[in-house]
């Protein structure tokens, strides 16, 4: 079935300190090196690792989902904030 997803699939173990060994072929395509920091989840009852950045970059989207593009939050709270402290003056 051609689904446009490619897959590959290698075997790990885990060892008796509960580490895996992440293979040479994943790390060098995903440019992962020594002391990079990976985000691990659980979806849909599979382990999934994503790098940092990634991780970040999906939580971002799933909270900025719905929000238009010329719309900035940041904007938004600066403007909220700039309100409130001159109704805190002005008491």
């Amino acid at each position: 079935m051609d689904n446009g997803i490619e897959v590959s699939n290698w075997n790990c173990r885990i060892d008796t300190s509960g580490r895996v060994v992440i293979p040479q072929a994943i790390r060098t395509e995903k440019e992962l090196h020594n002391g990079d920091e990976l985000v691990v989840s659980i979806e849909d009852g599979a382990i999934v690792m994503r790098t940092y950045d990634l991780a970040m970059q999906k939580l971002q989207d799933a909270y900025s989902d719905g929000i238009p593009d010329d719309v900035s939050l940041v904007d938004e709270l600066f403007a909220d904030r700039h309100a409130e402290a001159s109704r805190e003056e002005r008491s």
